[in-house]
């Protein structure tokens, strides 16, 4: 199985090297020297990692064969590609990768069927659920502990408490306004 685990970003000093958009949890062991990795485009790959290193913040990589700037910016908006074990699970037991995620059924705690995750959108202050409901309209759910308090891969279900209004219509209205 491929995952998306990196985004070339633009060249950085003289000699070849990139800055790169992280996409993947385990950058120590998927950006790793020696590293091997496909690319989107894939006239541009694949690209094996010499060196790599934090710079303000950023991660920096150098490809083999990619010797100056010229060349590190013709790489710019690649996305690098790494093969991984369909069977691989994160190293962490709360984590997951999308790819485990997407066609779970999601129900509430009661059983009810909300639908079926097609998507995991990945933002800066957490990641939602993108799901589609049986009438085909889609909804958002925050994959947070609170929210989606079980994923069962056995299963293959995840399972929500929604706070009102999340998934229905019946959201409660709190106001601190005297009512007129």
């Amino acid at each position: 199985m491929q995952l998306v685990v990196a985004r070339i970003g633009r060249a950085h000093g003289i000699k070849g090297e990139v800055t790169v958009e992280v996409r993947t949890d385990e950058p120590e062991l998927r950006l790793a020297p020696g590293a091997v990795l496909f690319t989107d485009p894939a006239s541009t790959g694949p690209l094996t990692i010499e060196t790599g290193r934090v710079h303000s913040g950023r991660l920096l990589l150098r490809f083999e064969g990619v010797k100056d700037r010229t060349a590190a910016e013709a790489l710019r908006n690649t996305l690098l590609i790494a093969e991984v074990d369909p069977e691989e699970l994160p190293e962490e037991e709360d984590e997951y990768y999308d790819h485990q995620l997407i066609d779970l059924d999601v129900v509430t705690a009661d059983g009810v069927e909300v639908g079926r995750i097609t998507e995991i959108s990945h933002l800066p202050s957490q990641d939602l659920f993108i799901v589609e409901r049986p009438d085909g309209s889609e909804v958002m759910i925050p994959f947070v502990e609170e929210i989606v308090t079980e994923i069962d891969l056995e299963e293959q279900r995840a399972v929500i408490t929604p706070p009102p209004g999340l998934i229905d219509d019946n959201a409660e209205i709190a106001s601190s306004r005297e009512e007129a």
